[in-house]
């Protein structure tokens, strides 16, 4: 069994960012990410300050523009709207959740698909199922992430069997799109899933994305697969686990990532690839 790194691979990409950056920079060219936050969210500060953290260690221009809990639509998208027209600005998003009143699909709707860094809108949604693999430059960081855990952990993907437990928008369905996009044979299963373990043993890659604190057991995995744990949650003494009960399945898998320390620390090196991306797009 091996424990796939995130923290290692996350720091390669790392790496590898800084020196797309750097060539960047030799142009007078420094990607400049602006982030949204509306409100005083304890868990949303976390994020931010995780984000901003990681932009100045690979030399990015991140800066948080933070709105009170009370502001409007109207005036929240009219910020966004600013931004959009702002050259000096290469990536926009919004820190969720953001406040009931405030429609999330409009506030989302209203960033530029361009600097859409975190591949929320509709228009790159739209993209990612319908478009060639080599004309898709923006994906979404958690379920890019979980690609490139298995890719880097020398796993070809190209005609596995990958299940995916969860259908959200975040995770479930556009990590469905990243795998057939490499050739995977993708189910997604959900809360009405009839023989939910039957399908879960018949994968090759298992992401357990579900949001219930170690559902997965070895009930559901066949000897030898490849389980991507994408949950984050607490269990009966308050620690941190993932949707996959880690000690049951470990020595059943023959890879396995941990959490914490798996998916989480790719999520925000993806935005941060995505920042590029766009970056590069804008100064063509």
């Amino acid at each position: 069994m091996k424990i796939i790194d995130g923290k290692l691979i996350s720091s390669q990409i790392c790496e590898e960012l800084k020196k797309e950056i750097e060539e960047l920079k030799s142009k007078n060219i420094t990607p400049c990410l602006k982030i949204i936050q509306v409100g005083d969210n304890q868990a949303s500060n976390v994020y931010v300050r995780n984000k901003v953290r990681l932009s100045e260690t690979v030399g990015v221009n991140t800066t948080v523009d933070k709105f009170p809990e009370t502001i409007s639509q109207e005036e929240l998208i009219n910020e966004i709207k600013k931004l959009n027209a702002d050259k000096s600005v290469n990536g926009i998003l919004v820190q969720l959740p953001i406040p009931k009143h405030i429609s999330e699909k409009e506030v989302i709707e209203a960033i530029d698909e361009d600097k859409d860094v975190d591949c929320f809108s509709l228009t790159n949604v739209g993209k990612l199922w319908t478009a060639r693999k080599s004309e898709i430059y923006l994906k979404p960081c958690t379920p890019f992430g979980v690609i490139e855990l298995i890719k880097r952990s020398g796993v070809n993907i190209s005609g596995k069997n990958a299940v995916i437990v969860g259908r959200s928008n975040i995770v479930g369905k556009p990590l469905a799109a990243l795998l057939l996009l490499e050739d995977a044979t993708v189910t997604v299963c959900h809360s009405r899933t009839a023989n939910l373990k039957e399908v879960c043993k018949q994968a090759d890659i298992l992401v357990a994305a579900v949001g219930k604190a170690k559902m997965i057991n070895h009930e559901y995995v066949k000897n030898g697969a490849i389980v991507i744990d994408v949950g984050i949650n607490r269990d009966e003494n308050n620690k941190l686990c993932g949707d996959v009960d880690f000690e049951d399945v470990k020595e059943i898998a023959s890879m396995i990532t941990p959490v914490p320390g798996g998916v989480g620390p790719m999520t925000i090196t993806i935005l941060l690839r995505n920042l590029i991306a766009v970056t590069k797009l804008q100064n063509k």
